[in-house]
């Protein structure tokens, strides 16, 4: 078995988090940071404490960038929004030091100590559903990114690295959704072959923003309740929870016609019925699986299925399919 320095990785690099993961003997160990950071005043004192208590953070000028996972805590202290090198599944143009952070990210998942040329398989968004968009700079980047920590990078479409991550039992044959911060990816693969790809912009973020709005509420702080205590049963007395609701059934709506939409446009030919597998932070809500798949029924999806499923671990599938991909080339 290949050490812990020369060893394929995983990288799921998404907007609300980036996951790395390695095997170790036959286990999957994953290790995430938030895909995040807030902006404080320099002085030596606070830079010496963060040093000390060992938090993530780059200095510029007159100023610190604490990010990972302890910018939420910063932000919720400073009653401020955490800040993000990405937006909607990509880096984000509005954030001058965006590529700067993704590179200290990664660095800090992956580690100091990488052999030249040692393989890592990311993860990249598919272009929205009827859109010419590209996200070759995208790809490019991070895989420059990669290459400059001395990586040998290679991509990973992000619904069919959820179909590697879940699917070996049909063998990789299904639909794969990961539902993130920025994108809903979706990939419809047959033996391990994608036939479809797509994403919707309607995800995570979009939720947390229009919620915030409704209510008042920062989306960092909306974000951690969704996180920590909603549950999507369609009725709610409390308005935080009530309007969560309502745009959750808006992103389920969105993806479910989404759905049919490709199937109407490109018609894979799947010979049986096979299995579709939900993946994302954004699937983690109790009652999600269930309000997908009675949305799902209704809308008369054309692809006969054998199951609707949650992902084993959904916060770290991609990561998973990505190193398994890796894996299958060594």
């Amino acid at each position: 078995m290949s050490n812990r320095n020369t060893a394929p990785l995983g990288l799921d690099v998404g907007t609300s988090r980036l996951v790395v993961a390695r095997r170790s003997e036959e286990e999957f160990q994953f290790e995430s940071q938030l895909n995040a950071f807030v902006d404080i005043p320099f002085s030596k004192m606070t830079e010496s404490v963060l040093k000390k208590e060992h938090v993530p953070h780059a200095v510029e000028g007159t100023r610190m960038l604490v990010y990972g996972n302890e910018s939420q805590r910063f932000a919720s202290m400073l009653n401020t929004e955490i800040r993000r090198p990405m937006t909607r599944g990509v880096i984000n143009p509005g954030e001058p030091d965006s590529i700067k952070l993704i590179r200290e990210l990664v660095n800090s998942l992956t580690g100091k100590n990488a052999q030249k040329g040692q393989k890592v398989c990311f993860s990249v968004p598919a272009a929205p559903l009827g859109s010419e968009e590209s996200i070759s700079y995208h790809e490019a980047t991070v895989k420059q990114v990669l290459n400059d920590l001395g990586f040998q990078g290679t991509s990973i479409n992000e619904g069919l690295a959820t179909v590697y991550a879940e699917m070996e039992d049909s063998n990789y044959s299904g639909i794969g959704i990961s539902c993130g911060g920025g994108l809903c990816n979706v990939c419809m693969a047959y033996l391990a072959v994608p036939l479809v790809s797509f994403s919707i912009a309607k995800a995570g973020d979009f939720i947390d923003h229009n919620a915030a709005s409704a209510t008042g509420e920062r989306a960092n702080r909306i974000r951690i309740m969704k996180e920590q205590s909603f549950y999507l049963n369609g009725a709610s007395s409390d308005k935080v929870q009530h309007v969560l609701g309502v745009y959750y059934d808006d992103m389920i709506h969105g993806l479910v016609n989404a759905l049919n939409e490709a199937v109407t446009r490109n018609a894979p030919k799947f010979t049986q019925a096979v299995p579709m597998v939900l993946s994302g932070g954004t699937v983690m809500p109790k009652g999600f699986r269930d309000r997908f798949e009675k949305i799902l029924q209704e809308s008369g999806f054309p692809i006969e299925l054998t199951e609707i499923r949650l992902a084993r671990d959904p916060l770290t599938a991609t990561a998973r399919g990505a190193l398994v991909s890796a894996l299958s080339e060594e």
